[in-house]
Protein backbone atom coordinates (compact mmCIF):
# COMPACT_ATOMS: atom_id res chain seq x y z
CA UNK A 1 0.00 0.00 0.00
CA UNK A 2 1.02 3.51 -0.96
CA UNK A 3 2.36 5.63 1.76
CA UNK A 4 3.29 9.60 1.28
CA UNK A 5 6.01 8.86 3.50
CA UNK A 6 7.94 6.94 0.84
CA UNK A 7 8.50 10.29 -1.20
CA UNK A 8 9.97 11.42 1.75
CA UNK A 9 12.46 8.46 2.13
CA UNK A 10 13.22 8.92 -1.79
CA UNK A 11 13.82 12.11 -1.20
CA UNK A 12 16.68 11.27 1.78
CA UNK A 13 18.08 8.71 -0.29
CA UNK A 14 19.18 11.00 -2.27
CA UNK A 15 20.06 14.09 -0.34
CA UNK A 16 23.94 14.81 -0.33
CA UNK A 17 23.96 15.60 3.51
CA UNK A 18 21.85 12.31 4.71
CA UNK A 19 22.23 10.95 7.96
CA UNK A 20 21.31 8.03 9.60
CA UNK A 21 17.58 7.73 9.62
CA UNK A 22 15.18 6.68 12.66
CA UNK A 23 11.67 5.97 12.35
CA UNK A 24 9.51 6.63 14.99
CA UNK A 25 5.64 5.55 15.56
CA UNK A 26 3.66 3.49 17.94
CA UNK A 27 3.41 -0.36 17.13
CA UNK A 28 1.93 -1.71 13.77
CA UNK A 29 1.90 2.00 11.97
CA UNK A 30 3.41 -0.09 9.02
CA UNK A 31 7.24 1.05 10.04
CA UNK A 32 8.33 -2.60 8.86
CA UNK A 33 6.77 -2.18 5.65
CA UNK A 34 7.41 1.24 3.98
CA UNK A 35 10.93 0.35 4.70
CA UNK A 36 11.01 -2.76 3.16
CA UNK A 37 8.73 -1.31 0.22
CA UNK A 38 11.26 1.52 0.22
CA UNK A 39 13.90 -0.88 -0.29
CA UNK A 40 12.24 -3.30 -2.98
CA UNK A 41 11.76 -0.01 -4.78
CA UNK A 42 15.19 1.52 -4.65
CA UNK A 43 17.84 -0.40 -4.14
CA UNK A 44 19.95 -3.83 -5.06
CA UNK A 45 20.16 -5.14 -2.06
CA UNK A 46 18.55 -4.68 1.12
CA UNK A 47 19.70 -6.20 4.51
CA UNK A 48 17.09 -6.37 7.71
CA UNK A 49 18.40 -7.07 11.28
CA UNK A 50 15.82 -7.46 13.91
CA UNK A 51 17.09 -7.03 17.18
CA UNK A 52 13.77 -7.75 19.27
CA UNK A 53 13.43 -11.50 17.08
CA UNK A 54 17.46 -11.93 16.36
CA UNK A 55 19.10 -10.46 19.79
CA UNK A 56 22.27 -12.23 19.20
CA UNK A 57 22.81 -9.90 16.12
CA UNK A 58 23.78 -7.42 19.06
CA UNK A 59 27.16 -9.22 18.51
CA UNK A 60 28.44 -7.87 15.69
CA UNK A 61 27.96 -4.63 16.40
CA UNK A 62 31.05 -3.92 17.84
CA UNK A 63 33.62 -2.37 17.05
CA UNK A 64 34.29 0.14 13.89
CA UNK A 65 31.48 0.54 11.26
CA UNK A 66 33.87 -1.31 8.51
CA UNK A 67 34.59 -4.23 11.22
CA UNK A 68 30.54 -4.18 11.31
CA UNK A 69 30.41 -4.38 7.74
CA UNK A 70 32.62 -7.51 7.54
CA UNK A 71 31.16 -8.86 9.81
CA UNK A 72 27.72 -8.56 8.11
CA UNK A 73 28.98 -9.39 5.07
CA UNK A 74 30.35 -12.75 6.81
CA UNK A 75 26.63 -13.10 8.30
CA UNK A 76 24.73 -12.85 4.96
CA UNK A 77 27.78 -14.36 2.98
CA UNK A 78 27.76 -11.86 0.10
CA UNK A 79 29.36 -8.72 -0.44
CA UNK A 80 28.03 -5.22 0.81
CA UNK A 81 27.91 -2.38 -1.88
CA UNK A 82 27.81 0.73 0.19
CA UNK A 83 26.16 2.86 -2.13
CA UNK A 84 23.49 0.41 -3.17
CA UNK A 85 22.52 -1.43 -0.41
CA UNK A 86 19.79 0.03 2.24
CA UNK A 87 20.94 -1.10 6.04
CA UNK A 88 17.59 -1.87 7.85
CA UNK A 89 17.86 -2.31 12.01
CA UNK A 90 14.54 -3.44 12.93
CA UNK A 91 13.40 -3.04 16.56
CA UNK A 92 16.30 -1.36 17.50
CA UNK A 93 14.96 -0.36 20.77
CA UNK A 94 16.08 -4.00 21.86
CA UNK A 95 19.88 -3.03 21.57
CA UNK A 96 20.38 0.92 23.00
CA UNK A 97 24.21 0.13 22.24
CA UNK A 98 23.55 -0.39 18.29
CA UNK A 99 21.41 2.65 18.70
CA UNK A 100 24.56 4.90 19.81
CA UNK A 101 26.60 3.13 17.29
CA UNK A 102 24.41 5.31 14.40
CA UNK A 103 26.81 8.23 15.12
CA UNK A 104 29.83 6.34 13.76
CA UNK A 105 28.04 5.12 10.60
CA UNK A 106 27.56 8.71 9.56
CA UNK A 107 30.99 9.67 10.57
CA UNK A 108 32.62 6.70 8.86
CA UNK A 109 30.74 5.45 6.39
CA UNK A 110 28.18 8.73 5.47
CA UNK A 111 27.56 6.86 1.76
CA UNK A 112 25.98 4.33 3.22
CA UNK A 113 21.82 4.52 3.82
CA UNK A 114 21.14 3.24 7.09
CA UNK A 115 17.17 3.53 8.70
CA UNK A 116 16.49 2.39 12.23
CA UNK A 117 13.10 1.49 13.55
CA UNK A 118 11.21 0.89 17.05
CA UNK A 119 8.18 0.83 18.50
CA UNK A 120 9.12 1.83 22.25
CA UNK A 121 11.80 4.08 20.66
CA UNK A 122 10.63 6.76 23.22
CA UNK A 123 11.61 4.68 26.16
CA UNK A 124 14.98 4.85 25.04
CA UNK A 125 15.35 8.33 24.34
CA UNK A 126 13.89 9.30 27.27
CA UNK A 127 16.35 6.80 29.80
CA UNK A 128 19.18 6.14 27.55
CA UNK A 129 22.65 5.41 29.62
CA UNK A 130 24.74 6.03 26.52
CA UNK A 131 26.02 8.93 24.72
CA UNK A 132 23.10 9.94 22.38
CA UNK A 133 24.05 10.49 18.51
CA UNK A 134 23.21 14.35 18.37
CA UNK A 135 23.52 15.80 15.50
CA UNK A 136 24.41 12.63 13.75
CA UNK A 137 20.60 11.13 12.95
CA UNK A 138 17.65 12.74 11.64
CA UNK A 139 13.97 11.25 12.36
CA UNK A 140 10.94 10.48 10.31
CA UNK A 141 7.28 10.65 12.43
CA UNK A 142 5.30 7.81 11.18
CA UNK A 143 1.93 7.92 12.15
CA UNK A 144 -1.21 5.94 10.76
CA UNK A 145 -2.48 5.99 7.13
CA UNK A 146 -4.67 9.12 6.18
CA UNK A 147 -7.74 9.53 4.20
CA UNK A 148 -5.73 9.91 1.01
CA UNK A 149 -3.63 7.14 1.61
CA UNK A 150 -6.84 4.61 2.65
CA UNK A 151 -8.91 6.05 -0.94
CA UNK A 152 -5.75 5.53 -2.65
CA UNK A 153 -5.46 1.66 -1.19
CA UNK A 154 -9.18 1.25 -2.20
CA UNK A 155 -8.19 2.20 -6.10
CA UNK A 156 -9.87 5.35 -5.76
CA UNK A 157 -6.70 7.30 -7.19
CA UNK A 158 -9.16 9.39 -9.06
CA UNK A 159 -10.77 10.76 -6.23
CA UNK A 160 -7.10 11.65 -4.74
CA UNK A 161 -6.28 13.62 -7.36
CA UNK A 162 -9.47 15.65 -7.06
CA UNK A 163 -8.83 15.96 -3.19
CA UNK A 164 -5.20 17.05 -3.87
CA UNK A 165 -6.02 19.50 -6.53
CA UNK A 166 -8.92 21.23 -5.16
CA UNK A 167 -9.72 24.33 -5.59
CA UNK A 168 -11.92 26.85 -3.33
CA UNK A 169 -13.05 28.42 -6.34
CA UNK A 170 -14.41 24.86 -7.65
CA UNK A 171 -17.75 23.74 -7.36
CA UNK A 172 -17.53 20.13 -5.66
CA UNK A 173 -20.88 18.34 -7.75
CA UNK A 174 -23.20 16.50 -5.60
CA UNK A 175 -22.42 12.74 -6.57
CA UNK A 176 -18.25 13.34 -5.81
CA UNK A 177 -19.22 14.73 -2.41
CA UNK A 178 -21.82 12.22 -1.51
CA UNK A 179 -18.73 9.29 -2.29
CA UNK A 180 -16.38 10.96 -0.45
CA UNK A 181 -18.90 11.71 2.12
CA UNK A 182 -19.77 7.92 2.34
CA UNK A 183 -16.13 6.68 1.93
CA UNK A 184 -15.46 9.03 4.84
CA UNK A 185 -17.27 7.38 6.90
CA UNK A 186 -16.19 4.07 5.75
CA UNK A 187 -12.33 5.25 7.19
CA UNK A 188 -14.20 6.30 10.79
CA UNK A 189 -14.54 2.81 11.25
CA UNK A 190 -11.91 1.18 9.96
CA UNK A 191 -9.01 3.60 10.53
CA UNK A 192 -5.84 4.21 9.18
CA UNK A 193 -3.49 1.02 10.76
CA UNK A 194 -2.52 -0.55 7.48
CA UNK A 195 -3.17 -4.24 8.34
CA UNK A 196 -6.76 -3.24 9.12
CA UNK A 197 -7.13 -1.15 5.70
CA UNK A 198 -5.27 -4.22 4.17
CA UNK A 199 -7.72 -6.73 5.64
CA UNK A 200 -10.60 -4.55 4.14
CA UNK A 201 -8.64 -3.73 0.71
CA UNK A 202 -8.96 -7.47 0.20
CA UNK A 203 -11.87 -8.83 1.99
CA UNK A 204 -14.24 -6.02 1.33
CA UNK A 205 -14.95 -6.96 5.01
CA UNK A 206 -15.99 -4.53 7.99
CA UNK A 207 -15.52 -7.88 10.44
CA UNK A 208 -12.31 -8.61 8.47
CA UNK A 209 -11.23 -5.19 9.70
CA UNK A 210 -12.44 -5.53 13.10
CA UNK A 211 -10.76 -8.54 13.91
CA UNK A 212 -7.56 -7.30 12.93
CA UNK A 213 -8.42 -3.94 14.92
CA UNK A 214 -8.76 -5.98 18.29
CA UNK A 215 -5.87 -7.61 17.69
CA UNK A 216 -3.99 -4.99 17.70
CA UNK A 217 -5.84 -3.63 20.77
CA UNK A 218 -4.68 -6.77 22.50
CA UNK A 219 -1.08 -6.40 21.15
CA UNK A 220 -0.98 -3.32 22.99
CA UNK A 221 -2.54 -4.55 25.99
CA UNK A 222 0.40 -7.19 26.05
CA UNK A 223 3.08 -4.52 25.61
CA UNK A 224 1.96 -3.21 28.97
CA UNK A 225 3.93 -6.19 30.53
CA UNK A 226 6.97 -4.35 29.16
CA UNK A 227 6.57 -1.19 31.33
CA UNK A 228 5.98 -3.39 34.33
CA UNK A 229 9.36 -1.57 35.99
CA UNK A 230 8.02 1.39 35.88
CA UNK A 231 4.18 1.52 36.47
CA UNK A 232 1.42 -0.87 37.85
CA UNK A 233 0.21 -3.14 34.70
CA UNK A 234 -3.70 -2.44 36.16
CA UNK A 235 -3.45 1.09 36.47
CA UNK A 236 -1.67 1.81 32.67
CA UNK A 237 -4.34 -1.14 31.65
CA UNK A 238 -7.49 0.92 33.47
CA UNK A 239 -6.12 4.49 31.85
CA UNK A 240 -5.87 2.96 28.39
CA UNK A 241 -9.30 1.29 28.44
CA UNK A 242 -10.66 4.70 29.48
CA UNK A 243 -9.01 7.22 27.06
CA UNK A 244 -11.18 6.18 23.84
CA UNK A 245 -13.84 7.68 25.56
CA UNK A 246 -12.40 10.61 26.72
CA UNK A 247 -11.35 12.30 23.27
CA UNK A 248 -12.89 15.82 22.63
CA UNK A 249 -13.09 16.45 26.58
CA UNK A 250 -10.93 18.29 28.98
CA UNK A 251 -8.80 15.53 30.62
CA UNK A 252 -9.52 15.42 34.09
CA UNK A 253 -7.83 12.57 36.37
CA UNK A 254 -11.22 11.70 38.47
CA UNK A 255 -12.90 10.81 35.57
CA UNK A 256 -10.29 7.82 34.71
CA UNK A 257 -10.32 6.70 38.39
CA UNK A 258 -11.62 8.47 41.59
CA UNK A 259 -9.81 5.75 43.60
CA UNK A 260 -6.25 6.71 42.37
CA UNK A 261 -3.90 9.37 42.95
CA UNK A 262 -3.62 11.60 40.30
CA UNK A 263 0.24 11.63 39.81
CA UNK A 264 -0.47 7.39 39.78
CA UNK A 265 -2.77 8.61 36.25
CA UNK A 266 -0.67 10.92 34.95
CA UNK A 267 2.47 8.63 35.10
CA UNK A 268 0.40 6.07 33.00
CA UNK A 269 -0.66 8.36 30.63
CA UNK A 270 3.18 9.26 30.30
CA UNK A 271 3.46 6.13 29.57
CA UNK A 272 1.20 5.78 26.83
CA UNK A 273 2.07 8.95 25.36
CA UNK A 274 5.67 7.84 24.86
CA UNK A 275 4.07 4.42 23.21
CA UNK A 276 2.65 6.73 20.38
CA UNK A 277 -1.08 5.67 21.26
CA UNK A 278 -2.34 8.60 22.87
CA UNK A 279 -1.12 12.21 22.04
CA UNK A 280 -1.52 15.06 24.46
CA UNK A 281 -3.51 18.20 23.12
CA UNK A 282 -2.45 20.97 25.09
CA UNK A 283 -3.53 24.32 25.55
CA UNK A 284 -2.14 27.43 24.14
CA UNK A 285 -2.80 30.97 24.71
CA UNK A 286 -2.48 31.66 21.13
CA UNK A 287 -0.95 34.75 20.99
CA UNK A 288 1.51 34.27 18.17
CA UNK A 289 3.85 31.59 17.14
CA UNK A 290 4.96 28.79 17.73
CA UNK A 291 1.81 28.18 19.78
CA UNK A 292 4.31 26.03 21.87
CA UNK A 293 5.53 28.88 23.54
CA UNK A 294 2.87 29.58 25.53
CA UNK A 295 1.37 26.39 26.73
CA UNK A 296 -0.39 25.64 30.07
CA UNK A 297 0.51 21.80 30.56
CA UNK A 298 -2.48 21.14 33.44
CA UNK A 299 -5.16 22.21 30.76
CA UNK A 300 -5.32 19.01 27.94
CA UNK A 301 -7.17 16.98 25.86
CA UNK A 302 -6.05 13.67 24.06
CA UNK A 303 -6.41 12.14 20.92
CA UNK A 304 -6.45 8.50 20.18
CA UNK A 305 -3.63 6.69 17.71
CA UNK A 306 -6.07 5.85 15.32
CA UNK A 307 -9.89 6.24 14.93
CA UNK A 308 -10.51 3.05 13.58
CA UNK A 309 -8.64 1.44 16.80
CA UNK A 310 -11.15 4.06 18.55
CA UNK A 311 -14.73 2.52 17.50
CA UNK A 312 -13.33 -0.79 17.96
CA UNK A 313 -11.95 0.05 21.96
CA UNK A 314 -15.68 1.64 21.91
CA UNK A 315 -17.58 -0.88 20.96
CA UNK A 316 -19.00 0.68 18.10
CA UNK A 317 -19.53 -0.90 14.91
CA UNK A 318 -19.98 -0.22 11.50
CA UNK A 319 -24.06 -0.07 11.79
CA UNK A 320 -24.09 2.26 14.50
CA UNK A 321 -22.68 4.79 12.12
CA UNK A 322 -24.58 3.75 9.35
CA UNK A 323 -27.62 4.04 10.98
CA UNK A 324 -27.18 7.45 12.84
CA UNK A 325 -28.88 10.08 11.00
CA UNK A 326 -25.99 12.68 12.21
CA UNK A 327 -22.59 11.56 12.64
CA UNK A 328 -22.61 13.77 16.20
CA UNK A 329 -24.82 11.02 18.07
CA UNK A 330 -21.44 9.07 17.40
CA UNK A 331 -19.76 9.69 20.88
CA UNK A 332 -20.91 12.73 21.07
CA UNK A 333 -18.69 14.10 17.80
CA UNK A 334 -15.83 12.59 19.49
CA UNK A 335 -15.36 9.97 16.67
CA UNK A 336 -14.92 13.00 13.79
CA UNK A 337 -12.59 15.56 16.04
CA UNK A 338 -10.12 11.85 16.42
CA UNK A 339 -10.23 11.75 12.78
CA UNK A 340 -9.43 15.54 12.78
CA UNK A 341 -7.21 15.25 15.04
CA UNK A 342 -4.88 12.48 13.77
CA UNK A 343 -4.95 13.81 10.04
CA UNK A 344 -3.34 17.63 11.92
CA UNK A 345 -0.90 16.07 13.81
CA UNK A 346 0.79 15.00 10.82
CA UNK A 347 0.12 18.18 8.75
CA UNK A 348 4.02 18.90 8.77
CA UNK A 349 7.28 17.89 7.37
CA UNK A 350 7.95 14.00 8.74
CA UNK A 351 11.11 15.17 9.96
CA UNK A 352 8.83 17.64 12.18
CA UNK A 353 7.77 15.89 15.94
CA UNK A 354 3.75 15.63 15.67
CA UNK A 355 2.05 18.55 17.94
CA UNK A 356 -1.03 19.47 18.02
CA UNK A 357 -2.98 22.66 20.37
CA UNK A 358 -6.08 23.80 21.14
CA UNK A 359 -7.49 26.86 22.80
CA UNK A 360 -9.50 26.96 26.06
CA UNK A 361 -11.18 30.12 27.95
CA UNK A 362 -13.00 29.32 31.18
CA UNK A 363 -14.61 32.55 32.49
CA UNK A 364 -17.78 32.55 34.51
CA UNK A 365 -19.42 34.90 32.39
CA UNK A 366 -18.29 33.22 28.66
CA UNK A 367 -16.55 30.28 28.76
CA UNK A 368 -15.20 29.14 25.61
CA UNK A 369 -13.33 25.68 23.88
CA UNK A 370 -11.63 25.93 20.31
CA UNK A 371 -10.93 22.23 19.19
CA UNK A 372 -8.08 22.83 17.71
CA UNK A 373 -5.60 25.63 16.42
CA UNK A 374 -2.73 25.16 13.78
CA UNK A 375 -0.26 27.92 12.08
CA UNK A 376 0.57 28.44 8.81
CA UNK A 377 3.42 31.00 8.75
CA UNK A 378 2.71 33.90 11.18
CA UNK A 379 -0.93 32.93 11.17
CA UNK A 380 -2.80 31.45 13.60
CA UNK A 381 -5.57 29.51 12.62
CA UNK A 382 -8.35 28.42 14.80
CA UNK A 383 -10.20 24.75 13.92
CA UNK A 384 -13.67 23.99 15.04
CA UNK A 385 -14.65 20.22 14.03
CA UNK A 386 -18.67 20.01 13.74
CA UNK A 387 -20.16 16.42 12.94
CA UNK A 388 -23.42 17.70 11.38
CA UNK A 389 -23.50 20.21 8.62
CA UNK A 390 -24.80 22.89 10.53
CA UNK A 391 -23.61 24.02 14.25
CA UNK A 392 -22.74 27.17 16.22
CA UNK A 393 -19.54 28.47 16.19
CA UNK A 394 -19.77 30.32 19.48
CA UNK A 395 -16.25 29.51 20.83
CA UNK A 396 -14.92 30.35 17.10
CA UNK A 397 -16.41 33.82 17.47
CA UNK A 398 -14.82 34.65 20.78
CA UNK A 399 -11.59 33.17 19.79
CA UNK A 400 -11.84 35.92 17.16
CA UNK A 401 -12.83 38.56 18.95
CA UNK A 402 -10.04 38.07 21.39
CA UNK A 403 -6.97 36.99 18.92
CA UNK A 404 -8.15 39.01 16.04
CA UNK A 405 -7.61 36.61 13.39
CA UNK A 406 -8.54 36.78 10.16
CA UNK A 407 -9.50 33.45 8.81
CA UNK A 408 -11.10 30.34 10.80
CA UNK A 409 -12.00 26.56 10.04
CA UNK A 410 -14.72 24.56 10.32
CA UNK A 411 -15.17 21.25 9.49
CA UNK A 412 -17.84 19.17 8.79
CA UNK A 413 -20.28 16.97 6.48
CA UNK A 414 -21.16 20.06 3.74
CA UNK A 415 -19.86 21.18 1.00
CA UNK A 416 -16.83 23.57 0.70
CA UNK A 417 -17.65 26.61 1.18
CA UNK A 418 -15.95 30.23 1.99
CA UNK A 419 -18.32 33.27 3.27
CA UNK A 420 -16.70 36.39 5.50
CA UNK A 421 -18.75 36.46 9.00
CA UNK A 422 -19.38 39.97 11.06
CA UNK A 423 -19.14 39.56 14.55
CA UNK A 424 -19.60 42.27 17.41
CA UNK A 425 -17.31 43.34 19.91
CA UNK A 426 -17.97 45.37 23.05
CA UNK A 427 -17.96 49.37 22.06
CA UNK A 428 -20.43 47.63 19.33
CA UNK A 429 -18.01 47.91 16.76
CA UNK A 430 -18.35 45.30 14.34
CA UNK A 431 -14.87 42.69 13.41
CA UNK A 432 -15.01 40.72 10.24
CA UNK A 433 -13.07 37.44 9.35
CA UNK A 434 -13.03 35.04 6.79
CA UNK A 435 -14.79 31.23 7.61
CA UNK A 436 -13.28 28.56 5.37
CA UNK A 437 -15.63 25.58 5.87
CA UNK A 438 -14.65 22.30 4.45
CA UNK A 439 -15.89 18.64 4.58
CA UNK A 440 -13.99 16.24 6.32
CA UNK A 441 -12.28 14.33 2.96
CA UNK A 442 -10.31 17.84 2.67
CA UNK A 443 -8.84 17.67 6.10
CA UNK A 444 -5.39 16.65 4.56
CA UNK A 445 -5.22 19.82 2.56
CA UNK A 446 -6.63 22.20 5.25
CA UNK A 447 -3.38 24.29 5.52
CA UNK A 448 -2.80 24.38 1.57
CA UNK A 449 -6.87 25.56 1.52
CA UNK A 450 -5.86 28.00 4.36
CA UNK A 451 -3.00 29.39 2.62
CA UNK A 452 -4.76 29.86 -0.51
CA UNK A 453 -7.69 31.82 1.15
CA UNK A 454 -5.18 33.65 2.59
CA UNK A 455 -3.68 34.70 -0.59
CA UNK A 456 -7.03 35.62 -1.89
CA UNK A 457 -7.69 38.18 0.74
CA UNK A 458 -4.24 39.65 0.42
CA UNK A 459 -4.93 40.22 -3.49
CA UNK A 460 -8.96 40.72 -3.53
Amino acid sequence: MYRSASDYLLKWKNRKRRKPLVIRGARQVGKSYLVSMFAEQNFSDFIEVNFERNPEMKSLFTGTPEKIIRLLELKYNKKIDIENTLLFLDEIQAAPEVFAKLRYFYEDIPELHIIAAGFLLEFLLENHTFSMPVGRIEYLHLGPMTFEEFLTANNNTMLVDFIQNFSLSEDVLEPVHSDLISLFKAFLIIGGMPEAVSAFVETKSYHESEIVKESILGTYEDDFNKYSSRINHGRILNVFKKLPLMVGKKFKYVNVDKNERAKDIAKALHMLEMAKIVFLIKHSACNGVPLGSEVNEKKFKITFLDVGLMVSACGMSMLDIENADDVMMVNSGGLCEQLVGQHLLYLNEYYKKPELYYWVREAKSSSAEVDYVISSGTEIIPVEVKAGKTGRLKSLHQFVKEKGVDLSVRINLAKPSVFQESIRVPGGQSVEFNLLSIPFYLVGQVRRLAQEETVQMIIG
